[in-house]
């Protein structure tokens, strides 16, 4: 696939979901002022506080438009209280459905510190690390393990008795997740800031669950065919000790789907807070990016959020489509968006109540906005 217009599906979803897409999608027409937009937005409405009021989740239509879209940009999903008469998540259907049927197996978040920004394992706001230590990205599977829908409870006299969840390790599942995971490897040529070395760590706890035993022999099998990284074994208890310690030790990483769930969220206090922590969900034909802080219901409509997450998911989400496409010029608006967030944040001129700052939202996004239209098209 070369050139032509991406259909981007925007939603924006519940809580601060809308007000931190409002300042992406502000972003992408910012990019595409010189130059024109080789993209066309569709936004749809859903998610729980729209179920609240429907009693649907989304419409078929916004269904549809994700099966056909080119990518699409998420903004957070869930409000307390809320929720489907089976007592799953009311939004659902926006994040783990697409997940499941899109089959977006891989869910990639990068976890790098930026010069400026401050971390809450810290004395006061002043950083335990150098930002040059805190580069990697965390790949996790994205479709099975605890998140399969093998689960239920046993109930009598209207009195739940037991609940069961069942891991399902697979390996199609492990083996394209590891295989994703490889070749970001071989194409981050610089290695872990630490040593340079191209290493690629498994994090798993197979000295317990034989799920993680076929996890990591599907890891080693895969290996043989990237001679070039080297293979890195962790625990996943005695890897949340190592990435707090010694995070330049790490390149990129791979994990099953809980575990990844719960490391991804502890590396996201090393670049910041979840007000950076951006995740694309990545399949072989559709992608969907997302900040990963949810909806957080006690700050909707305060215009108080953190919105870099949502701005670096969209450039996350222009370079998927730059590579997808063969299309240089996307490439090069990521690039633009990326060098403007990094532009903003080592100044610091423009700090949320996260970094101890009172810059609202739209002030955050007006300043990244200023920082792409000083940059070169």
């Amino acid at each position: 696939m070369t050139g032509g217009t991406s259909r981007i599906v925007v939603l924006p979803g519940d809580g601060t979901g809308p007000e931190v897409l409002r300042e992406a999608t502000k972003l992408l027409g910012v990019l595409a002022e010189n130059d024109g937009a080789p993209w066309k937005l569709e936004e749809y409405p859903g998610g729980a506080q729209y179920y609240a009021k429907t009693g649907r989740q989304w419409e078929p239509e916004a269904e549809a438009a994700t099966q056909s879209a080119d990518a699409i940009l998420l903004g957070a999903v869930g409000w307390p209280g809320i929720s489907l008469p089976n007592g799953d998540l009311a939004g659902a259907a926006l994040v783990l459905g697409l997940r499941q049927n899109l089959d977006l197996f891989a869910n990639v978040r990068p976890c790098k510190l930026h010069p400026g920004v401050v971390h809450r394992i810290s004395e006061g706001y002043r950083p335990v690390w150098a930002p040059e230590n805190v580069d990697m990205v965390i790949v996790r599977e994205n479709t099975e393990d605890l998140y399969t829908p093998t689960h239920g409870r046993l109930s009598r006299a209207r009195s739940t008795e037991v609940a069961i969840d069942t891991r399902v390790i697979t390996r199609k599942g492990a083996e394209r997740v590891v295989r994703y995971a490889y070749e970001l490897a071989r194409k981050r040529s610089r290695g872990a800031p630490g040593d340079g070395v191209r290493r690629l760590t498994c994090v798993d706890k197979s000295n317990v669950l034989e799920g993680c035993r076929f996890f990591r022999e599907v890891f080693d099998e895969v290996g043989t065919e990237y001679p070039e990284i080297e293979r890195d074994y962790a625990y996943v208890d005695a890897f949340t000790q190592w990435l707090v310690r010694n995070p330049e030790h790490f390149n990129v990483v791979v994990s099953t789907n809980m575990m990844g769930d719960i490391i991804t969220d502890l590396a996201s206090v090393l670049q910041g807070g979840m007000g950076f922590a951006a995740g694309g969900n990545i399949g072989h034909e559709h992608a969907m990016f997302e900040p990963v802080h949810g909806s957080s219901p006690k700050y909707a409509g305060k215009n108080q959020v953190n919105p870099i997450a949502a701005l670096s998911a969209t450039a996350m989400m222009l370079r998927w489509l730059a590579e997808r496409r063969s299309d240089p010029k996307l490439g090069a608006q990521a690039d633009r968006l990326d060098g403007a967030i990094a532009e903003v944040l080592a100044r610091g001129s423009a700090r949320s109540y996260d970094q101890g700052g009172t810059a609202t939202t739209s002030a955050v996004g007006d300043a990244v906005a200023d920082a792409v239209r000083s940059r070169p098209a």
